[in-house]
């Protein structure tokens, strides 16, 4: 009997101003949400400058690894905008012109479509385009690659064309066990207990600080809820058992 079905992706991050600390991502954390509601893990995420060499070999490497990559940022018209020559050039094809997107863009700007602007419609040859609700030319996926945009907004759109062309997963649920006024010294060792008995479940220790309270919030995450169920009462059993005071489960926190 096959257990569950698992997917998994990456996430590249492309551009210096993440790099450089000038502009702060949030494009994991969302990309990260939407892929577990499709039931996909998000396993590895990088952040790479501006530059092709660096682009392509991270490329190749997440892409043999996983069974999706999505990149984000580097699609603009600027000079520094080089996401579409790398991934290009890691699938060894060549760049064109989508004629739908020169159609949009020649509706959009007229006469004032410039060199520059035309670069946001090259895709590699080969390539599907990913459609774009919010503004500008839309993004592009070959392989198991997707290409989306660095802003937000734009990428959030974007998303919303990818999750339906993904194979999908068994989700992974969660459930959070609350502990206040006790140090993670005190509740490493059932912790680590219960997690050695379930191998296959992901078993967190999150600790926090706020108004002068101060604990733990350790998340349970697995596939099956049955025994998800069961460890969080085997958990909290093990922490009392170990003189941990008052944990508890959480709906949300």
């Amino acid at each position: 009997m096959s257990g569950p079905t698992v997917v998994t992706a990456a996430v590249l991050i492309i551009g210096d101003e993440i790099l450089s600390g000038r502009t702060q991502d949030t494009n994991l954390r969302d990309i990260a949400k939407y892929l577990g509601v499709h039931g996909v893990d998000l396993c590895e995420a990088r952040t790479v400058p501006d530059i092709m060499e660096e682009i392509i070999a991270a490329l190749n490497a997440l892409r043999e690894r996983y069974d999706y990559v999505i990149t984000t940022g580097g699609i603009g018209p600027t000079h520094d905008d080089i996401t579409a020559d790398a991934v290009a050039a890691a699938f060894g094809v060549e760049l064109e012109e989508h004629p739908d997107i020169l159609a949009m863009m020649t509706a959009r700007w007229g006469p004032e479509l410039n060199v520059a602007r035309r670069r946001m419609a090259r895709v590699p040859v080969g390539g599907d385009l990913v459609k774009n609700p919010v503004q500008g030319p839309p993004g592009f996926t070959i392989g198991n690659v997707f290409v989306l945009a660095g802003v937000p907004v734009i990428m959030r759109g974007m998303l919303e064309d990818v999750g339906p062309r993904l194979r999908t997963g068994a989700v992974v649920l969660s459930r959070t066990v609350r502990v206040e006024g006790t140090g993670e010294g005190a509740i490493a060792a059932p912790l680590e207990a219960v997690a050695k008995a379930h191998p296959t479940m992901s078993l967190g220790s999150y600790p926090f600080f706020t108004e002068g309270l101060y604990g733990s919030n350790l998340v349970l995450r697995g596939r099956d809820a049955g025994e998800l169920e069961s460890t969080v009462v085997e958990l909290i059993s093990a922490l009392t058992e170990a003189g941990v005071p008052g944990a508890k489960e959480v709906v949300a926190v």
